[in-house]
């Protein structure tokens, strides 16, 4: 009988991270994951390697070049079976930011006269600003709001903006990166497709705590970025391949036949499209570490495993934390669900000083958190939050640590 892991081994999770390695970082708790990931081995040595053997244009006949453009797609078909979708429909890009709006500038060219879109005020700007401005060519915005008090997006609200037919395209996070609360992304894109609309989900405050099936999510458009997702500078977009074929070309125009190259004007950086293969490999290895002797449940199956304990792991360091916070309900305020279910650990305290003050003060005692608005502007404002003002921002992952927990809650009692 296969034997079934009950609990992630933290020990060795840690140990596919150098940074836990690191002599300068020995004395920081690292709670900005939400900022950026540390970097798991797979991926710095797959780097490393390009960099030290592969640096030359990727494709050619000679052997140095069709490796690295063989490492290329390799890590667009792994990650793309990962997330349950072919592997054309993957493009990488810069970054989410940059993907998005390249992804507004080919609706701007497909929208019929008199459509409307709808955005939500809870997202990062990378999943609104871009598409608001698809304005001023006459597309009428429609903002779906969420509760000030509690941060929710209720889809019964949505369903009233979808009303008349009109709205082509719902854009909305898996996760906000402020609120955090998850959305249920295949009840909303089932709700857009009946009223004729596509999806897009900013799945870059998400994808971190586990990459999901977005095949089975039927999301059209899903966006993350892999330097939250222990991996390098790179944003990671699906497009679903009706959607992708029936938008107009934003790269090259002899590229216009090849999907994946179709929202990627530029090129891409060689080495780091390459490296994110590593972002497979550090999953593969969870997996086998985790779930030995069972049947291959394939690439998609692995990746559902892991995320699974993933998410288990950090509903389990949330609570502590989440219930200090209960206690100090007073002196500070909690953006998004108070619980661990439904929610990803990144959470967002209004106090009396400033977001960026707090982070400060923590900082001196060796916790590394963030304090601001995190791009999310509209959506503290909507509760009531001056973005000026900002917020402490604390973010974590699967392989923080119980004892950095701790380490977190004593501080936080000196500071608030």
């Amino acid at each position: 009988m296969a034997t079934v892991a009950a609990e992630m081994d933290v020990a060795f999770v840690r140990d596919q991270f150098p940074a836990f390695a690191e002599p300068s970082l020995e004395p920081w708790a690292f709670f900005e994951n939400a900022g950026g990931s540390h970097v798991c081995r797979q991926v710095i040595d797959r780097l490393d390697r390009f960099y030290r053997t592969r640096k030359m244009q990727p494709y050619g006949p000679a052997a140095p070049s069709a490796a690295g453009g063989a490492e290329m797609d390799e890590a667009r078909a792994r990650l793309a079976a990962m997330l349950g979708v072919a592997t054309d429909e993957l493009s990488f890009g810069p970054s989410t930011s940059a993907n998005a709006y390249v992804l507004a500038q080919a609706f701007r060219g497909w929208l019929p006269r008199g459509a409307a879109i709808v955005v939500t005020d809870q997202d990062h700007e990378a999943n609104t600003g871009p598409w608001r401005r698809l304005a001023d060519a006459g597309v009428e915005v429609r903002e779906w709001r969420m509760d000030p008090a509690t941060g929710h997006l209720d889809p019964a609200a949505l369903a009233a903006l979808l009303g008349d037919g009109r709205v082509r395209l719902v854009c909305f996070p898996h996760a906000s990166n402020v609120v955090a609360e998850v959305n249920p992304v295949a009840r909303i894109a089932a709700m857009a497709h009946a009223a004729g609309a596509v999806v897009c989900v900013d799945g870059v405050s998400y994808a971190p705590h586990g990459l999901p099936d977005v095949g089975a999510l039927e999301a059209d458009i899903y966006l993350f970025s892999a330097y939250k997702t222990w991996g390098p500078h790179q944003g990671l977009m699906v497009v679903r391949r009706a959607l992708a074929e029936a938008l107009p070309n934003q790269g090259h125009g002899f590229n216009a036949g090849t999907l994946w190259k179709r929202f990627t004007p530029a090129g891409p950086d060689h080495a780091q499209v390459a490296a994110c293969a590593g972002i497979a490999d550090y999953l593969d290895a969870l997996h086998a570490r985790h779930f030995p002797g069972r049947p291959d449940p394939g690439a998609a199956g692995r990746a559902a495993a892991v995320a699974g304990l993933m998410r288990a792991r950090e509903g389990r360091l949330m609570a502590p934390l989440l219930d200090w916070l209960g206690t100090r309900a007073n002196r500070v305020r909690l953006l998004g669900p108070a619980r661990p279910e439904g929610r990803a650990p990144t959470l967002a305290l209004v106090h009396a000083r400033p977001g960026a003050a707090l982070a400060a003060e923590l900082a001196e005692q060796g916790i590394i958190a963030g304090g601001g608005s995190f791009y999310a502007q509209r959506a503290l404002a909507a509760q009531g939050v001056d973005p000026a003002h900002g917020v402490l921002r604390l973010s974590f992952l699967h392989y923080t640590a119980e004892a950095e927990i701790e380490r977190l809650i004593a501080a936080l009692d000196r500071v608030l």
